[in-house]
């Protein structure tokens, strides 16, 4: 599970049919992760509570 003090950016990542099907996390320690969007997941759900906790998801939008 990964640690939400520990998350430095997150942003969302796009299938080739513009839909939303992960987080792409980025961690203080050099460490990248690919989280899917998928509510039962528990790192899924330390990222909901990051953005509880006040914190901006980067949304570049699914592209064409």
């Amino acid at each position: 599970m990964i640690n939400k003090e520990n998350i430095v950016s997150v942003e969302k990542k796009y299938d080739l049919q513009n839909r939303h099907n992960t987080y792409k996390v980025i961690f203080n320690v050099d460490k990248v992760c690919f989280i899917p969007n998928n509510e039962a997941n528990t790192d899924y759900q330390a990222i909901q509570e990051w953005i509880s906790a006040g914190n901006t998801v980067i949304d570049n939008g699914g592209g064409e």
